[in-house]
């Protein structure tokens, strides 16, 4: 049985849509549901030349949006009878779901791959790939809808 299951979201749509399985997996353990969005910080020269408060601004916008877009979710989740708590990290996604995962007592990793392939996957990278491939958690991954995996 799961007791923690992590859910990494980007705030889109694609990766939201790998919430029903979220729901079908956790419910039956009563699993509490751990939201996660990852950012990574302003690069020190491009924070130079915005300037510090405009860069702080941003910053503070970035994770604003972050907590109210995750906290859509775990109401949707509440009426669904599922608990779930919040979790802003920081750094590169894949590094810091991993980095969180390994040390919080997470049992299990749902997320939605993009269905990326080709020339697309190999300039933007995958998360998914890069979480299967170096988390010692276990994962469950899910195509997004209407995409092959």
């Amino acid at each position: 049985m799961y007791k923690r299951v992590m859910v990494p979201l980007d705030g889109s749509e694609l990766s939201e849509s790998i919430i029903p399985q979220v729901v079908s997996v956790v419910k039956p353990s009563n699993a509490t549901v751990v939201l996660f969005q990852a950012h990574e910080a302003i690069e020190p020269s491009v924070r130079e030349v915005m300037g510090e408060d405009i860069a702080s601004k941003l910053d503070t916008v970035t994770r604003e949006d972050a907590q109210s877009y995750l906290d859509k979710i775990a109401g949707d989740l509440a009426n669904q009878g599922i608990n779930s708590e919040i979790v802003l990290g920081k750094g590169r996604p894949a590094e810091a779901i991993i980095q969180y995962a390994t040390t919080h007592a997470i049992d299990l990793i749902i997320m939605a791959t993009h269905g990326r392939s080709g020339i697309s996957r190999w300039a933007f990278g995958s998360v998914a790939e890069k979480v299967f491939r170096q988390s010692p958690v276990p994962i469950l991954l899910g195509p997004v809808a209407g995409t092959r995996a």
